[in-house]
């Protein structure tokens, strides 16, 4: 069976979902077949690559495999490869459609310093034959000459209305049976799926077929299920509980839902710190116990026990009344 992320992955820039002022800019460059080096930055899953793919795939056609190279930096992240296989494409002529190739370095935050050292060099030295696109998390882990070098175009999370339409378009496509048929934005699959997936188109549409595998009619029992994510309306009861001063009764619901939903530590510790910023507490109670979940988290990091510092944390919960 295809994989939907790459079956629906967007051909051209026009398709490219929630980034309209990225995709503009973008669009005057592939026009005039002039792109400088770039440098996309921004969280997981919300279109860099499809960005990146689409680009060369307007610029030459059916030849863009010929004059697009893709590595992804976090498995080959040394010098030798910038000296190798980076150096090897980028001084060779392109075969038609533009007049430059295009190399992707897909989590380029993830290349050491030693081989951006190399790396900004080559950008300068092939910049007629080649131009470079690096992807990446986190920005700041890029080296300030690098990104001197490029036009840095900034991605911001999915807005969860495109996220939820584009969802609904491919269950149309794929004919899915989904338990409700309430507007979109109600829905409560796609909202599920959009809690579970936290703004990670990539992680919506894996999600989506992965319930569409397991049962014909998907509900949102199915894609808490299948995410090892626990209901909000349940990690809800376990912080009201703790901050109500039932500490024994939090703690045994906490590690059932836990158990029932494959849950780590870390996981239910994010949980936990979603729900409390959305309990209805004073400020300075609500800093408190975020600042609880805070070194909750730093704990298991560590490889603290993650029973024993969850239920320290609900104790903290309960000391806040």
């Amino acid at each position: 069976m295809e994989i939907w992320t790459e079956k629906y992955r967007p051909k051209k820039l026009d398709e490219i979902i929630g980034q309209k002022n990225v995709v503009k800019r973008l669009k005057q460059f592939v026009k005039n077949k002039n792109l400088p080096h770039v440098l996309f930055a921004g969280p997981a899953g919300i279109g860099k690559t499809s960005c990146a793919l689409a680009i060369a795939q307007q610029l030459y056609g059916d030849d863009w495999s010929l004059n697009f190279f893709e590595l992804n930096a976090s498995d080959e992240r040394g010098i030798d490869v910038i000296r190798g296989k980076i150096k090897d494409f980028a001084r060779t002529m392109p075969l038609g459609g533009a007049p430059f190739k295009i190399i992707m370095l897909d989590e380029s935050d993830a290349l050491t310093r030693e081989a951006q050292q190399a790396l900004r060099r080559m950008m300068e030295k092939y910049t007629r034959t080649c131009r470079f696109i690096l992807s990446c998390n986190y920005s700041s882990k890029i080296i300030d000459p690098i990104q001197s070098r490029c036009a840095v175009f900034r991605f911001k999370p999915i807005d969860k209305e495109d996220i939820l339409m584009h969802l609904s378009e491919i269950a149309k496509k794929e004919k899915l049976k989904i338990s409700s048929d309430v507007k979109i934005n109600e829905n409560p699959v796609f909202l599920a799926i959009h809690d579970a997936s936290e703004g990670d188109m990539r992680k919506a549409i894996n999600l989506l077929q992965s319930c569409s595998v397991v049962e014909g009619k998907i509900t949102s029992d199915t894609v808490f299920e299948v995410a090892s994510y626990a209901r909000p309306s349940e990690i809800k009861r376990v912080v009201e509980q703790a901050v109500s001063g039932k500490l024994v009764e939090a703690r045994n619901l906490l590690f059932d839902t836990m158990l029932k939903y494959g849950l780590s530590g870390i996981d239910a510790v994010k949980q936990l710190q979603k729900m409390v910023m959305q309990l209805d507490m004073p400020a300075q109670k609500t800093a408190l116990a975020v600042q609880k979940v805070a070194e909750c988290e730093f704990r298991l990091v560590e490889g603290a026990d993650p029973y024993i510092q969850l239920e320290a944390l609900l104790a903290g919960f309960m000391l806040l009344k």
